[in-house]
């Protein structure tokens, strides 16, 4: 299996600061030391994408490698960022997980529709949580090849 590359920026899109908190510790029990980048709505994550609004500096801001999206956020939700993320030529390439609490059919069928690269339900119990991310890291850090940070299609 080919190694973990620690520097690929993981962008997470998610409002509760428990949910948020509880992705951390899971990927600290998983052995991921990646930058993280935590945006707490759509708008945000928008923004962060799109470089605009106090997010201009690439430095500060560099493009995420992929991207954990919470489809249920206040104001732009995540079904619309999922949709602007893949309607733009700069963006579309980067993977973008959904990572949430909602099994409705419809929700999971318009979001591999729009471009959603998986659909993961959000484990209610702490160790399928972690159990979740471990194989989450596995397949996205592990098996597949990233595309190059800043690397538009």
């Amino acid at each position: 299996m080919k190694q973990i590359n620690p520097k690929h920026l993981i962008l997470i899109v998610e409002d509760s600061d428990v949910d948020y908190e509880t992705t951390l510790r899971a990927f600290k029990n998983s052995n991921m030391t990646n930058p993280v980048k935590r945006c707490e709505d759509g708008e945000e994550a928008l923004d962060y994408l799109f470089q605009r609004n106090g997010y201009s500096d690439t430095k500060k801001s560099p493009r995420p490698d992929l991207i954990l999206l919470d489809l249920n956020l206040p104001g732009t939700d995540g079904r619309e960022v999922l949709g602007d993320i893949k309607n733009d030529p700069a963006l579309k390439t980067i993977p973008v997980i959904v990572l949430t609490t909602s099994a409705d059919d419809k929700d999971i069928d318009k979001c591999y529709k729009t471009g959603a690269n998986s659909y993961i339900l959000k484990p209610v119990d702490l160790q399928g949580f972690f159990s979740a991310i471990q194989r989450l890291r596995d397949f996205w850090f592990e098996v597949v090849v990233l595309p190059k940070t800043g690397t538009p299609a």
